[in-house]
């Protein structure tokens, strides 16, 4: 640094060596004099000397990399902060969902309860959503579930929530993320359905059962005939061509022990009848039928119109949906299946009795002033000869008419009193005639 401050000064003048540094006549002189190692080392040093420059240029960029870390530092915190705020507004129902529509603030005045089409365009109406699951989302299930990749890793439920909220922002949303079978959370599970209605403290207006096995069934059917909560099952076969529907009423309608599977019936565990290696198949084509006929189902009856299906089926191979009713078993294994049985007879027998009013047929034309009177050609009992008998057919249903029985002609006998005369005798009478 002194020879670059002697140089601008102009005191040192002499030639420029690729070193970068400058040398006099008289510093000639004295290399020359030096020993080889003395120049060495005096190279050395000036080699080290040269160095110092780049030191300080190394700890005046200090600064600026330490304010660049700051900057990172105050933008980190601003996205943390941005993300917070867009937590609470989510939380709180406020937000947009991530890109989806904004809130419902006013209804519109053709929102009415008459019409069951108007409350099901008001989305608001729809209220809270509990979902229970243990599981987390995995690339399996990206063929059938709405589920995204991005998705993969976190809980099934929590996965949903994200989803749901963005199409409708209007739902409130409470997720639980265990296993219902377990003892532990079976009472959880009872109580959020009986205290976690719109309204808290109420019960749930409906359950919705959309499990893989048996004994998840089991326990929602157990906890829906101890509450007296109305839900509906639903499931695909083994194959995936087929599906079905059911709702359950307590006490009025057969519960899932009622009639419960072979499986379920003989107590065999289910685990033991999955094959290592081999998966029950899936077609997102039947689990998508069968979801669209259970929420058309969920819409009539919490609207309350059209028929709402007890019982649904799906045949994909014959295009077939069978439909029925079925009436709850006395002897149903589950007790309090029983109970709500006991429990809708009373409710029934309590209900008064509508007395059904036969009206008369009103005669037109009382007055016959000229005596006339339609009279048939044929006889009562003609009539009755010429109609076949009547098959037992349900209520509602006719026949266009009836093949009479084919009676088969009969020959009076004729009886001939024996005279006793010969052939030859009655001969000879019949030539005298």
């Amino acid at each position: 640094m002194t020879r670059a401050l002697l140089r601008r000064r102009g005191k040192l003048k002499g030639l420029v060596f690729p070193g970068g540094g400058t040398m006099t006549a008289t510093h000639r002189k004295r290399r020359a004099e030096r020993p080889a190692g003395a120049a060495e080392t005096a190279n050395s040093v000036g080699r080290r000397r040269r160095r110092r420059p780049g030191l300080g240029a190394l700890a005046a960029g200090v600064p600026a990399m330490a304010e660049s870390v700051e900057r990172l530092q105050q933008r980190v915190e601003e996205l943390e902060r941005e993300l917070a705020q867009e937590r609470s507004r989510r939380a709180l129902g406020g937000g947009d969902g991530g890109g989806g529509r904004a809130r419902i603030e006013k209804m519109s005045p053709e929102v009415v309860d008459s019409n069951p089409y108007s409350r099901l365009m008001a989305l608001k109406r729809m209220g809270i959503l509990l979902l229970f699951d243990y599981d987390k989302v995995e690339l399996a299930n990206m063929n059938r579930l709405f589920f995204q990749p991005h998705q993969a890793g976190l809980s099934k439920v929590q996965a949903a929530e994200h989803t749901l909220r963005n199409i409708n922002p209007d739902v409130l949303f409470e997720v639980h993320n265990y296993n219902i079978t377990t003892v532990e959370n079976f009472e959880h599970f009872m109580n959020r359905i009986s205290n976690g209605g719109l309204e808290e403290g109420k019960p749930v207006d409906l359950v919705l059962s959309c499990v893989d096995n048996f004994e998840a069934r089991m326990t929602i059917n157990t906890a829906c005939n101890e509450l007296g909560q109305t839900w509906m099952e639903s499931g695909v076969s083994e194959n995936a061509v087929s599906g079905h529907i059911q709702l359950i009423i307590p006490g009025e309608s057969a519960c899932f022990a009622c009639a419960p599977p072979l499986v379920v019936a003989a107590n065999i565990d289910e685990k033991t009848l999955k094959r290592e290696g081999v998966c029950a198949a899936s077609l997102p084509t039947t689990m998508g039928v069968v979801a669209g006929i259970l929420v058309q189902n969920v819409l009539k009856f919490l609207l309350n119109f059209g028929t709402v299906s007890f019982y649904l089926g799906y045949n994909a191979m014959q295009d077939f949906f069978p439909t029925m009713s079925m009436k709850p078993n006395p002897q149903c294994d589950d007790r309090n299946c029983r109970k709500q049985q006991e429990e809708y007879k009373k409710k029934v027998a309590a209900l008064p009795t509508q007395e059904v009013v036969q009206e008369e047929e009103e005669i037109i034309h009382d007055d016959n002033e000229w005596g006339i009177e339609l009279v048939s050609e044929v006889s009562e009992e003609e009539l009755k000869n010429s109609s076949g008998p009547i098959p037992d057919l349900p209520e509602g249903i006719t026949v266009a008419y009836t093949v009479p029985q084919k009676q088969e002609d009969s020959v009076p006998e004729v009886t001939v009193e024996d005279s006793g005369e010969s052939l030859e005798d009655l001969m000879a009478k019949m030539k005298n005639m």
